[in-house]
């Protein structure tokens, strides 16, 4: 069904773009997930909202049921090494979680040097800065080589609308923003998902490139995951096996993210400020495409998408 593109720009026209369930709670609408929040839960509805340059761009057809599911599938696959605010996925598009204080950083784990976005490592390496997040980096590295070691790298959460700031583990532990105890079990927990993810996409054919993290505490303030993991959105995945041809030739790696998409709005001068260039029909399809073929990659399951109208479906399986 991933290949089926007639299927997906039919999808297009019915891609869901916002929710109104006030049944749920009270609503809090984040980029791409809006969440509802009633006692010790929160109900997040993952919407086919695409979001470059931390601002909402557009819609995907079928995204909010991959991102949702393949965040399923990597909560599970995780849970040993952390626990996570995931109790119960009832709809494609749907997951309950254990309601969470979340803290104010996003955690930003990088193996490559890579990325397009102003704050990208590579964007300010190529700048000819050397100190990023507080991490040095050696003379004479490529475009999209392996760094030496992976770096966390975090960032400020900005609200919707504004954009995310770098910062180091100096500045958080200065300003008092994260506890050093705390952060140190961060660092330690964040490296170990990362190492799994990057150990699991190489059995799959892939390479886990960056990817970000967002934790929160619980009610008995222990560490949780929240929010996704590893997905397509969170996360930059190139083709393995085209990885060192691609470099020797001088082309970009081959991709299964997002990143299609800030290309194809970049190319046309478009970074996060001033009007939204208008993305076509085949752009979101391929997109797509690229979405559910992450999705089958990853979990080496046919992605199976959902026929109904989705806000019907939701309400259905909620019991609205």
């Amino acid at each position: 069904m991933g290949t089926d593109l007639s299927f997906l720009r039919e999808q297009c026209a019915r891609t869901l773009d916002h929710t109104d369930l006030p049944e749920l709670g009270q609503r809090v609408e984040g980029k791409v997930r809006d969440s509802y929040i009633r006692g010790g839960r929160r109900t997040l509805v993952v919407t086919d909202r695409v979001s470059c340059f931390d601002v909402v761009v557009g819609t995907l057809p079928s995204k909010g049921q991959v991102l949702n599911q393949l965040a399923a599938f990597w909560f599970e696959k995780t849970r040993a090494i952390a626990p996570n605010h995931l109790l119960s996925v009832p709809d494609p598009c749907v997951s309950i979680v254990k309601e969470c204080r979340a803290l104010p950083v996003e955690f930003i784990y990088r193996g490559f040097l890579t990325g397009s976005t102003s704050t990208s490592i590579w964007t300010a390496y190529e700048r000819g800065e050397r100190v990023y997040c507080g991490h040095r980096l050696p003379e004479g590295l490529r475009r999209h080589e392996a760094l030496p070691q992976p770096l966390l790298t975090p960032t400020t959460k900005a609200p919707k609308g504004q954009h995310d700031e770098l910062i180091s583990r100096a500045e958080i532990l200065a300003r008092g923003v994260i506890p050093e105890a705390l952060y140190a079990e961060i660092e330690r927990v964040t490296g170990a998902l990362f190492a799994a993810g990057q150990a699991w996409a190489r059995q799959r054919g892939l390479i886990l490139v960056d990817t970000k993290y967002e934790v929160a505490l619980d009610a008995d303030g222990r560490l949780i995951l929240i929010d996704e993991i590893h997905t397509p959105d969170s996360s930059r995945y190139w083709y393995a096996e085209a990885y060192e041809r691609c470099m020797a030739q001088g082309r970009d790696p081959e991709q299964l993210d997002k990143e299609y998409v800030r290309r194809w709005l970049k190319d046309r001068g478009y970074q996060g400020e001033g009007p939204i260039p208008e993305i076509p029909i085949d752009v979101r399809c391929e997109a797509s495409r690229r979405y559910i073929e992450a999705y089958e990659q990853i979990t080496a399951t046919p992605f199976e998408p959902s026929l109904e109208p989705p806000l019907p479906r939701i309400r259905r399986n909620l019991g609205l």
